[in-house]
């Protein structure tokens, strides 16, 4: 890494998630073990195979005014919480206007809007459509509410890479920021695509799991008997900051966006590449970038998703890449998938892993698949060394897309 390169650092997190409505609730029942995953109870559940999900454990009409909530797609309301969340942790910073950006992703964006919306279109008429359907539905949705609720003139950004979206939204602010754009944004991804079509979609893909019967057992990254990911809802939002604004303000710290690595696969539209030569790309650009060494890196949170073919290519990957000596780990063992979410919540995972020490672990791994060179933590938390230490977030998505973030302490 340059020395003359502008450092950038983590000022403030924010979250609603299937474990809890903030970053605090969400983060200790990590730390426990515990499973946000429940069985579904809509009418239309006996339609499709798969009849569970990682639903928002507080409903943001919960927290939302309701002349507010009307008018948001869940997917914004989610990215709006997390936001405030995000820029309150940060202690609200004053930033001129043309300084402050804003980049939220979404890999699906208002499918729920969209459908219901032409339901309601076919049923009663145009006439009965909500004069704000265009901007629910729209994947730039949830940046463009986000951005006007802080007033972000330096630019409003949505990426979209799939399940890859809310990680390269951060590394979009990154560059941002690097590159003199803007001293804050606020970043992330967000996703609320339970819904039947997306449910019975992925089914049909033989993506997602169907152990109806127990399913807070169901996402078991690296497990023998994993059989598929399972689909989650929510935001994870945080404040990148200049490290020279952060100081001059006095901002309390959380780690360092020390590092960014992108990649294709350019392989398959929906399945990994067998040898994990982009990942393998996207975390040693990463870890290049940061000006860091494979020793340096001590945990990963992984994509790993509990899909049979996935798991086990990151894991040697990551092995390859930094060194059998890495602690990893997958959050999605308890949130389940978000989609264009994860990157988004699991680099907040990421950063409180540094800050507070902790590997969350990764449950429901009863039976460790073969060919894992690294350690998973598994069952419970892990304590990192004291000292200077790195950790990488991982984010996959369908297309090829890879990408790498690098956190350090600060």
């Amino acid at each position: 890494m340059s020395k003359d390169r502008v450092r950038v650092v983590v000022t403030g997190l924010g979250a609603t998630t299937p474990l809890g409505g903030d970053v605090a609730s969400t983060w200790s029942a990590l730390l426990e073990g515990r499973s946000g995953i429940r069985p579904l109870t809509e009418d239309w559940v006996d339609s499709v195979p798969v009849k569970f999900a990682g639903v928002a454990a507080v409903d943001p009409a919960e927290v939302l005014p309701r002349p507010e909530a009307r008018r948001l797609d869940r997917s914004e309301q989610f990215a709006l919480i997390a936001a405030r969340q995000a820029w309150q942790d940060a202690g609200a910073p004053e930033v001129p206007a043309e300084r402050l950006g804003v980049c939220v992703s979404s890999g699906i964006g208002g499918i729920g809007t969209t459908l219901s919306a032409y339901d309601t279109f076919k049923e009663r008429g145009w006439q009965r459509l909500s004069p704000f359907t265009v901007p629910m539905l729209m994947p730039n949705g949830p940046a463009a509410w986000v951005g006007l609720e802080l007033g972000a003139r330096a630019g409003v950004h949505a990426t979209v890479s799939a399940c890859a979206s809310g990680a390269e939204a951060i590394g979009y602010a990154l560059d941002m920021i690097r590159a003199g754009r803007a001293d804050v944004v606020v970043a992330g991804g967000t996703e609320a695509a339970i819904h039947p079509l997306n449910v019975a979609a992925f089914a049909a893909a033989r993506a997602m799991s169907t152990r109806n019967d127990e399913p807070e057992r169901a996402s078991r990254p690296w497990d023998r008997g994993r059989d598929g990911f399972v689909l989650g809802e929510g935001a994870g939002l945080i404040v990148l900051e200049s490290y020279e604004h952060a100081v001059a303000r006095g901002a309390r710290i959380y780690a360092e966006v020390a590092g960014l690595g992108m990649s294709a696969d350019s392989h398959h539209i929906t399945q990994p590449e067998p040898e994990a030569r982009g990942v393998i790309a996207a975390m040693t650009r990463a870890m290049t970038d940061a000006g860091l060494t494979g020793r340096d890196i001590l945990h990963v949170n992984a994509h790993a998703t509990s899909t049979p073919a996935g798991d086990v290519v990151e894991a040697q990957a990551v092995e390859k890449s930094f060194g059998s000596h890495v602690l990893v780990t997958s959050t999605k063992s308890m949130t389940g998938h978000l989609l264009g979410g994860a990157g988004g919540i699991e680099s907040v995972f990421t950063i409180k892993t540094l800050a507070e020490r902790l590997i969350p672990p990764t449950i429901n791994v009863d039976d460790l698949d073969d060919g894992i060179g690294v350690e998973i933590v598994c069952d419970k938390p892990r304590d990192l060394p004291e000292g200077q230490i790195a950790a990488v977030n991982n984010s996959f998505g369908f297309g090829g897309h890879n990408v790498a973030v690098a956190f350090t302490t600060v």
